[in-house]
């Protein structure tokens, strides 16, 4: 009963961005658990490189390149997708970047280039993956956010502010959908070491500061996330919906 619960096997879960980093910890962690899941980046190489890995561990893993920030690229992979290899039961929107820059230097172009691919492309994959959903009656959709969508920090502002919106798109798309039977959570990750975040791990002032700050004394590793996300995936977690699960180690709960 309770494996049941927690089971994801067969399931198509579709992860953006996940060629590498935060992503393709959570595609191994799906593969391992006899999901059928689909890895998205724009790099053939790097894809290719990824599906070696989880090809290991599960055969049954598939890799597509397309750019999230193109809509045309979009809608004719999730049409492809649901057409030739089956329906999406999760999509997990992983895809981010970072553009870092004091606020009073952040140049209009890397706030809107942050803007557009951590949040607005969220928007426009969620929406064309949803309408396939509401046709079906059946989804679920997580978003990763990050401890910046609650805590700010310099040179970051853009980064900010496109997971606090992601925060509130989640909970907007729960409300929305969820007469749908498609319910939509996210999991806020705190510092965790990625290929985004090892120039400020090798920082040893800067990574001597997160360790003071996170009770745990230590940054995440990334496989730390699947549980949560297997969770969210599953029917363990059927009457959970507009939720953000943070993984910060303890960073929220103390000052």
């Amino acid at each position: 009963m309770i494996e049941k619960l927690f089971s994801v096997k067969d399931k198509l879960i579709l992860i953006t961005g996940s060629s590498q980093g935060i992503g393709l910890s959570l595609a191994k962690g799906f593969a391992e658990a006899k999901a059928k899941v689909i890895i998205n980046g724009r790099n053939l190489d790097r894809i290719n490189s990824a599906l070696n890995q989880l090809k290991k561990i599960n055969q049954n893993t598939i890799g597509i390149d397309f750019d999230i920030k193109n809509r045309d690229q979009v809608e004719k992979k999730i049409l492809e997708i649901e057409s030739r290899i089956g329906a999406i039961d999760v999509l997990i929107n992983n895809a981010g970047i970072h553009r870092r820059a004091s606020l009073e230097e952040l140049s209009l172009d890397d706030w809107n280039e942050v803007l557009e691919t951590n949040l607005t492309s969220v928007f426009f994959i969620s929406q064309c993956v949803a309408k396939n959903m509401i046709k079906r009656r059946s989804g679920r959709i997580i978003n990763i956010t990050s401890l910046n969508a609650e805590m700010a920090r310099p040179t970051i502002a853009n980064y900010c502010a496109a997971k606090a919106g992601l925060k509130m798109l989640t909970k907007s798309m729960a409300t929305e959908w969820a007469k749908y039977n498609i319910l939509t959570n996210a999991i806020g990750p705190g510092y965790f070491i990625t290929e985004l975040t090892k120039p400020l791990s090798e920082n040893r002032e800067f990574d001597d500061w997160v360790k003071k700050e996170v009770p745990l004394g230590r940054w995440g590793n990334t496989n730390e996330l699947i549980g949560s996300a297997i969770f969210l995936a599953s029917d363990a977690s059927n009457y959970i919906n507009g939720q953000t699960i943070y993984i910060d180690g303890g960073w929220q709960a103390c000052l």
